[in-house]
């Protein structure tokens, strides 16, 4: 009967579709197997202190005995929730790299790989005390099993003229992926403290700083695939990273040596923001990348692979401004047993 074929060719028919999608499906998965990811992680920990009182450094806001009374539990706390957002930025695999600011020591570090599920994967630590005169350092973890560290160092910044100024090193990681080398740089440098511009100079000339750093990287290849990371202190458009720096704001001008600010495109696109002061968001921690990771051959990355993780649990109610702003550790003298200030960031690398 004429129904019977039309039902048997409206079988036939959609068996074939289903078989075309499925074919396309398995080509486009077996196209993205063969790029590998390898997540990058920025975190502000918001003074993410040990309980012991280092005679070196000015350390006394956070130990048992002061007014913020930073004990024990009160750590571990802190240590599990950043093992939390670590993992939930690595999704179902914790990041091949993540740098962090406001650490106090290796020892926090330690702890975070040793005493949180993060012991599971072979993680190392690069650090180095700074001369920061509260203690805070930056940092960087990295995965065996991901990277090969091929270098590391930490440049001293030493502003002219003040000896007696004093902020976080440069930590420099040159690391293998693959058959790429990628440089990496964290930053942490000098805050508002004072105001704006008053502050500024300090972060213009780290600046200066970052920028020799990265061109003496590039003379020696013009197409070095370097990731500059970091809580900068600044937005994107002012004077310290867009001027001093060089980091476009945008990626129309195709060329390896030049400097771009994917932290730029996405505050443009999202109009986020990686932690709030008053009513408003900055992007104070943002990723910065060589113009060879867009246009050269090997590992790249891509406008939208940059990301502020803003998770529900990372977030608390503005009572006072409306809206949602970062959930705190401290919120001054008081305890609210949150995570940071600072929202963490994140860069995916193809390989």
């Amino acid at each position: 009967p004429m129904s019977v074929r039309k039902n048997s060719f409206r079988t036939r028919l959609l068996l074939l579709l289903g078989l075309v999608v499925m074919v396309q499906s398995q080509q486009r998965n077996a196209g993205n197997d063969k790029k590998r990811i390898c997540r990058i992680m920025f975190y502000n920990t918001e003074n993410f202190f040990d309980t012991k009182d280092d005679p070196l450094t000015n350390d006394q806001e956070f130990l048992p005995t002061s007014k913020k009374k930073w004990t024990p539990s009160r750590y571990n706390e802190k240590l599990h929730h950043i093992f939390q957002v670590i993992a939930a930025v690595g999704e179902t695999d914790p990041p091949a790299v993540v740098g962090f600011a406001e650490i106090e020591n290796r020892d926090v570090l330690n702890d975070l790989l040793h005493k949180t599920l993060l012991e599971k994967y072979p993680y190392k630590i690069i650090h180095k005390d700074s001369p920061d005169l509260r203690g805070i350092d930056v940092g960087l973890i990295y995965r065996t099993d991901k990277i090969k560290c091929l270098n590391f160092r930490f440049f001293r910044i030493d502003f002219p003229g003040v000896p007696s100024k004093k902020t976080r090193d440069i930590l420099y990681f040159e690391g293998l992926l693959g058959k790429d080398t990628l440089h990496i740089l964290v930053n942490h440098w000098p805050s508002r403290y004072g105001g704006k511009k008053k502050s500024e100079p300090s972060r213009i000339f780290v600046a200066s700083v970052l920028r020799c750093k990265t061109d003496s990287i590039l003379q020696r290849n013009p197409c070095a695939q370097i990731v500059i990371m970091g809580d900068f202190n600044d937005d994107p458009a002012n004077k310290s990273i867009q001027e001093t720096l060089g980091a476009r704001l945008s990626d129309d001008s195709p060329s390896c040596n030049n400097l771009y600010n994917l932290s730029a495109l996405l505050k443009k696109s999202c109009r986020c923001g990686s932690l709030k002061y008053g009513a408003g968001w900055n992007m104070f921690d943002q990723f910065i990348v060589s113009g060879a990771l867009f246009y050269a051959k090997g590992a790249y990355t891509r406008t939208g692979d940059v990301h502020v993780a803003d998770f529900p649990f990372l977030l608390t109610t503005d009572g006072k401004y409306g809206g949602y702003k970062p959930f705190r550790t401290y919120y001054g003298p008081a305890y609210n047993g949150g995570y940071s200030d600072h929202l963490p960031v994140y860069l995916d690398i193809l390989y």
